[in-house]
């Protein structure tokens, strides 16, 4: 979901796009990112919700290069003429005649792009949120700078004689330099220099393309479990390589790479309204590789590399099995939802969450300790919505962790709801993904394409996770599946039953769209007749926990135990024990002063959930990501 402002008004829009799609279809058919400080979040908090930015597309377009004829863009990397696959860039403008605070940089990909004016009908960018006459750019901008991040810029300290008369310098031109984190998205990159700001933007000049030093480089892998046994771990990685590659892991073991893709043919859009993904927020994935490896033992470590070597390996990466489902007792994972990323320069964006990075890095830094298992990220993922470079971003933001253990999801809104594309909700919240950059980047063990619900065991829990963004009605096959999938666990093998998915059925936060009372008709029934113990959900942008609760009611209170933690003693089952965790990088959602009985707890800060199971407890801490402090913990007790 995204922040309460944003929501109004882009709500408000889709509500338009499905009233007007209705009316029509009735008629017709050591990364940087351990060089980077982790707390960016005052930074990047104003880019989060409607920025100048994010509509970018809906301006007019002049043209001022004639206005600094001596103007030159200048791209320093760290291997001089090409790039490398993870870099700050450093780009410098000289021959400008006049520093001006609206003055900004746009990173451009693929370098041909079009970034002339592009009037075509207003209902083409609609999906960006605003309703302007005109768009800018036919190519969206992968992300863009203010000259101003220069502190040196505006005061000219940076100057150059253009001109010498009588001995004296009768013109002079200022430059500026400001660095771009640029990871390997396989395109050439150029950099594209605006007056006139956001709002008014005038090309005045462009750099010459550079490339990539090794487009085909195998990148971004990332673990996921296949089964419950703990001994299949299934790597997915991208490069822009169209051949087959390997893992080569344990002791010499090899395993070949299946290859996938998507194309804009694969996106979601209509004749009349067609979507970002579909047009100016596209890029080109390159081939998505994916292996298997077998022969593994649960709870252990493993080495791994992957690629090629006609295009290049990865380096050799540690990673850890996660327990055997009911032949281990203790289980640690981690959870959350609506990360995003976060830029690890000063550039604006789309999209940009601003807690993604402190998260990661404290998740990073437990996942080193090797204090987790598995990682459980439920919706929500990159917040790409049709801007698909940023897709890449967000798999190299997770890369410290998602490559050294299992690292499952379930399906959000914002990568999966599109207008007459077969989700529940008829809103454009994907941007044209519709779902698809998702199950390609992220496979998960569920029957089928688009059917994205699974369940899988570790140790002493069940994990039923489910799509709410399918059709979940009494009578649908998800709803089947649910009742069928909770029924048949044997609670002898694992006697927790954890549910999770995207939306929730239980906050105190108000928002369009943040509690749909006919899913919690629907579906809130079998979880009490299935002794579900713990809900888990995001969507809505801060932490809240329950007691256990039923229809509204409160029917039981945790009590204290010695050290003033809630428990929940489970052995006298009543009811669920519910918790929104979506607080892992999307602005935050504020609480109401009045909140119903049933909430026990609320907090408006970034971080994740970390749990503990046995066979017989299961504790679970909310941990703030800046200050590692449990901010609130409980345990629940069988």
């Amino acid at each position: 979901m995204e922040s309460c402002n944003w929501v109004l008004n882009y709500k408000y829009v889709s509500l338009l796009l499905l009233f007007f799609f209705l009316t029509l279809s009735s008629s017709t058919s050591s990364s940087p990112l351990e060089l980077v400080i982790t707390n960016t979040t005052a930074m990047h908090r104003n880019f989060t919700a409607l920025s100048d930015f994010r509509l970018i597309n809906r301006r007019i377009l002049n043209d001022c290069s004639a206005s600094n004829p001596s103007l030159k863009i200048n791209i320093i990397s760290s291997t001089s003429s090409t790039l490398s696959d993870d870099e700050f860039v450093t780009v410098t403008v000289t021959g400008v005649s006049k520093p001006s605070n609206d003055h900004w940089v746009a990173m451009i990909s693929p370098s041909n792009s079009n970034v002339e004016s592009c009037v075509l009908n207003e209902l083409y960018y609609l999906q960006t949120g605003d309703t302007a006459k005109l768009p800018l750019l036919c190519h969206y901008p992968v992300k863009a700078q203010l000259m101003t991040n220069d502190p040196d810029y505006l005061s000219c300290k940076k100057k150059e004689c253009k001109k010498l008369e009588n001995g004296k310098c009768s013109v002079t031109t200022c430059s500026g330099s400001i660095k771009f984190h640029v990871i390997n998205i396989r395109s050439d990159i150029e950099f594209v220099f605006f007056s006139g700001g956001f709002l008014k933007p005038c090309l005045v000049g462009r750099s010459i393309p550079v490339r990539f030093a090794n487009p085909k480089m195998p990148l971004y892998g990332h673990l996921s479990s296949i089964d419950s046994t703990g001994t299949s771990m299934r790597l997915t990685w991208v490069s822009g390589d169209n051949q087959p590659q390997q893992i080569q892991y344990g002791d010499g073991k090899k395993v070949t790479s299946i290859i996938n893709t998507f194309s804009q043919n694969d996106m979601c859009s209509t004749i009349a309204l067609p979507s970002p993904a579909k047009d100016f927020g596209w890029h080109d994935p390159g081939y998505i590789h994916s292996a298997v490896m077998t022969g593994l033992k649960p709870s252990s470590i493993f080495s791994y590399k992957y690629g090629s070597d006609l295009v290049g390996w990865s380096e050799q990466i540690l990673f850890s099995t996660p327990p055997a489902g009911g032949t281990s007792d203790e289980l640690r994972f981690i959870t959350y939802g609506d990360m995003g990323k976060t830029p690890l320069d000063a550039s604006e964006e789309h999209y940009i969450q601003p807690g993604a990075l402190s998260v990661i890095k404290a998740i990073s830094d437990d996942v080193n300790l090797n204090n987790v298992n598995s990682i459980f990220h439920i919706g929500d993922i990159s917040y790409a919505t049709g801007f698909l470079a940023e897709w890449e971003y967000f798999l190299q933001l997770i890369s410290p962790v998602a490559s050294k253990l299992s690292y499952m999801t379930a399906i959000g809104n914002l990568f999966r709801d599109y207008i007459a594309s077969g989700s529940v909700y008829l809103t454009p919240d994907s941007g044209g993904e519709c779902g698809v950059p998702y199950e390609t980047y992220f496979p998960m063990p569920a029957a089928s394409k688009d059917k994205p619900w699974y369940s899988i065991e570790q140790a002493s829990i069940h994990f039923t996770i489910i799509s709410t963004e399918h059709d979940w009605s009494q009578n649908s096959e998800q709803y089947q599946w649910m009742q069928k999938d909770m029924s048949s666990v044997n609670r002898l093998k694992t006697p927790w039953l954890i549910f999770m998915g995207h939306r929730p059925m239980y906050t105190s936060s108000s928002g369009l769209f943040s509690i749909d009372n006919k899913f919690v008709e629907a579906v809130e029934p079998l979880l009490l007749e299935n002794k579900v113990d713990l809900v888990l959900f995001g969507h809505v942008h801060n932490y809240e926990r329950t007691c256990s609760v039923y229809q509204s009611v409160c029917k039981a209170m945790p009590t204290k135990d010695a050290t003033g933690v809630d428990t929940y003693d489970n052995r006298n089952y009543v009811a669920p024990v519910h918790a929104v965790i979506g607080m892992a990088g999307f602005k935050l959602d504020k609480f109401p002063d009045t909140v119903s009985n049933w909430s026990l707890k609320r907090i408006s800060e970034y971080g994740y959930l970390r749990a503990h199971a046995t066979r017989t407890d299961l504790n679970l801490e909310f941990i703030i990501s800046n200050t590692r402090e449990v901010k609130d913990a409980f345990h629940i007790t069988k």
